[in-house]
């Protein structure tokens, strides 16, 4: 489901107005180092697997969901690779949101990436080093978090 309950219900009060949501995003790898990319419906870009929490749903268990959700795949959490901030973005229908997102290192165990929801066109994997040129800049920022020699989780620290 593109849009959670949880939100549309807030929407039927604040109509268009910018709503401020937890989210979740995932950089998956497999065996040979290829990261995992999806290319949004609503945008056409190609990102990283994200998604929005459910009310009291904790991050990991969120993260895991979108990815089975997205693209059929498996999934185990390597670490928190980085946490920071998007948007604002407004979508196509006018809604507009900024999200907090904790964003996750994940390895693939199982399953074969494929378009599993009507919230992408495309599922692909590709080498680190041929990253599709419309890649939206947030994930340009998470994909580069997650592959730094650095096992910390980057953070904004201005």
């Amino acid at each position: 489901m593109p849009v959670p309950e949880f939100v549309a219900a807030l929407r039927e009060h604040v109509g268009h107005a910018p709503l401020w949501l937890p989210g979740v995003s995932a950089v998956v790898f497999d065996d040979t180092g290829r990261l995992l990319l999806t290319q949004r419906a609503d945008n056409g870009k190609w990102a990283v697997v994200s998604g929005i929490l459910e009310p009291g749903e904790e991050p990991g268990p969120a993260a895991l969901r979108e990815i089975r959700e997205e693209t059929g795949i498996d999934a185990e959490l390597v670490r928190v690779s980085s946490i920071d901030t998007a948007g604002p973005i407004t979508y196509p229908n006018g809604d507009v949101a900024s999200y907090l997102d904790v964003c996750f290192l994940a390895r693939a165990v199982a399953g074969e990436a494929h378009v599993a929801d009507d919230e992408n066109l495309d599922v692909r994997w590709f080498s680190p080093d041929a990253l599709p040129a419309d890649l939206t800049e947030s994930s340009q920022r998470r994909i580069a978090a997650a592959l730094r020699d650095d096992e910390r989780a980057w953070f904004a620290r201005d």
